[in-house]
Parts: structure tokens; sequence; C-alpha cells
């Protein structure tokens, strides 16, 4: 166990960013725990042309240090950031993953004691079934090949955006990502979790000598469609109408999405998110890749066996806030 840890968070008021900042920041409260240090000093990390932004200036009036570097700042320039930091968590935006390569060269030239790239996804293989993983693949390539300490902490998929719509209306008003279909039978099963539940996980894993040069799945539940559909329908008093679709009218939307990206003569963000979403329900629902049997098969390490006093958020716990009003949108 370390005492203390100074930790750089780059992507800090970003949807995971901001959960993983409050899982550190409140990881003193928790620092009796065998892996947490006793002193976790959180670094924020900002863009200079984000610096004076709001978000930003809100974690200064908390108290939190926030350093800034240009766009175009090289590998030599973030070294001198990264002078006597301990870990650096990435979570960065879905089009800013390759951004990476250049932290992990100045990580390694400031002697940084590990990397946790931005992974905080899906269990899914490499090799064409999602753009967005292979890219994190190729982080995680450059990671190895430059042989720097690293832990990849991978999630599943948010509890936040795995509900559809009540037929009342009621919890209209935390529904980020519409769903109201029910893909190739619903069973199969999904690693999930409640986003404010991932921050809590990476206070653990950063300072556990036993995730060091592994992958870690730190996850709340397992769940299919339909459980997610008896659980809501159990706890509303309201009956759902999902549309049924099929496979291979997954595949095909997505065949679909890839062509269009393909075609796009500017291939930002925008123009990804078809294929970011169809990709993510094909390897989700067909292939049946974000399980706890796959994570296990491709080397990952449970957080559930790893920390048996953290008791994640269960979807039940998760869905009955939000009927109570409780919840929110995560894009909002």
């Amino acid at each position: 166990m370390v005492s203390k840890q100074k930790v750089l968070l780059i992507g800090a008021t970003g949807n995971t960013g901001k959960d993983i900042l409050e899982g550190l920041v409140g990881a003193g409260n928790l620092a009796r725990h065998l892996f947490i240090p006793s002193s976790i000093e959180v670094i924020i990390f900002s863009r200079s042309q984000s610096a004076s932004s709001d978000k930003v200036q809100q974690l200064r009036d908390r108290g939190l240090k926030v350093i800034d570097a240009p766009s175009d700042a090289t590998a030599r320039d973030l070294a001198a950031i990264l002078q006597a930091i301990d870990v650096v968590v990435s979570a960065v935006g879905p089009q800013d993953q390759l951004d990476q390569f250049k932290w992990i060269d100045a990580a390694k030239e400031a002697g940084v004691k590990r990397f946790v790239p931005c992974g905080f996804t899906t269990i899914c293989p490499r090799g064409d079934v999602m753009l967005i993983h292979d890219e994190k693949e190729a982080v995680h390539d450059y990671l190895f090949k430059e042989k720097l300490p690293y832990t990849i902490i991978d999630v599943g998929y948010w509890y936040q955006i795995s509900f559809p719509k009540l037929p009342s209306g009621k919890v209209d008003y935390a529904v980020a990502v519409p769903l109201d279909e029910v893909y190739a039978g619903g069973d199969a099963p999904n690693l999930l979790v409640d986003k404010r539940d991932i921050g809590k996980y990476v206070a653990r894993i950063i300072g556990d000598p036993r995730t060091l040069n592994k992958r870690v799945i730190a996850y709340g539940e397992e769940l299919s469609q339909n459980q997610i559909t008896e659980i809501i329908e159990k706890l509303s008093g309201e009956k759902l109408s999902l549309k049924p679709v099929s496979a291979e009218e997954l595949r095909q939307r997505t065949k679909e999405a890839v062509d269009s990206l393909r075609k796009a003569e500017v291939k930002d963000f925008g123009s990804r998110v078809g294929v970011y979403i169809n990709q993510y329900k094909v390897s989700k629902f067909v292939r049946a890749d974000n399980t706890l049997q796959n994570a296990s098969y491709l080397g990952y390490m449970d957080a559930h066996e790893l920390y048996h006093d953290f008791k994640p958020t269960t979807f039940e716990h998760f869905f009955q806030e939000t009927l109570d009003q409780k919840g929110q949108n995560p894009f909002a």
C-alpha cells in the first residue's frame, strides 16, 4: 500500500471524468481501505483553450489544482507537467483516443508509476467489431511497446443509458438515449454499472499492487434487456412495449452506418455517432461480448472479487431512485 499518491486526471469535465474525479476526491473518507492511499492529491489537466471555461473554473473554486497546456504541446512539454506525478488517469473523449500516444511518451520520460488509459467501456475484442474499441486497443499496444506500467479499467455499459421510457412519461427527464427496442431476443447478458460508482472503483484500483499491468472489469451487475424490463415493470407497475429488432436488421443498420462514415468527407465525431451506437448494440446484444465470462477469457481481473468491502449500486436501486425523481440525465 502507498501512503500518498499524486494523480493527474485528464478529461475531468467529461461524463466519465467527472465521476472519476468525485471518486478520487472522496477517497480520503475511505482511506482505511487496504489499497486506498491515506492521501490522494488530484491535479486536473486542461487544454489551454478550455482553461478559462466555467466548468474548469468550478474545479478551481473547489480548491483543486488545474494545470494546462496547448493542444499542440509536445511529449517533452507534457513530461515537464508530469514530474512527480505517480499516476496518470485518462478520460479523454471518443475523438481523442489517439492523442494519448504523446501522453504515454511523456509519462515514460517523466517516470510515471502507472498509466490508466481511457478504457471505461464494454468488454469487446479487437478487430472490426467496434471502431472506438480498436482505437483504444491501439493505445494499449503503444503502452505495451513502450513498457510503461499500466492498468486498463473497463466498466461495461452505464445504467443511465440502459433503460427505456415509461408509458406514463415518469422517467422521461432522465432518459439520455431513447431505448424503445429489444435486440436479438433480449436474452444476451451485459455487464452494467452505475456511472457514479466508476470513480469509487478507480480510487481502489490505482493503489492496488495486484492490478499493476493488468486489465480490470469494474461493474455493478450483469443483466439482459429482458431482465431489465422485468425490474422496471415490477418497480413502476407499468407495462413496457418494446419493438423487437432481429440480429440481421441490427447488423444491416451497422453496415449502413459504416458505409456512411466511409463516404463522409469529414470524419468528425458527428459522422461517427451512428457507427458507435450500432456497433455497441451488435457487440452487446448479438455477439454477446460484454459478459463476465468473456472478460475472464480476455484476462480481466474481477473487481467484485478484488474488493469485497465495496458493494456497487444495483440496477434496481438505481431505477428506484430514478422513479423517485432523484435521477439525472448524464447528457443534459
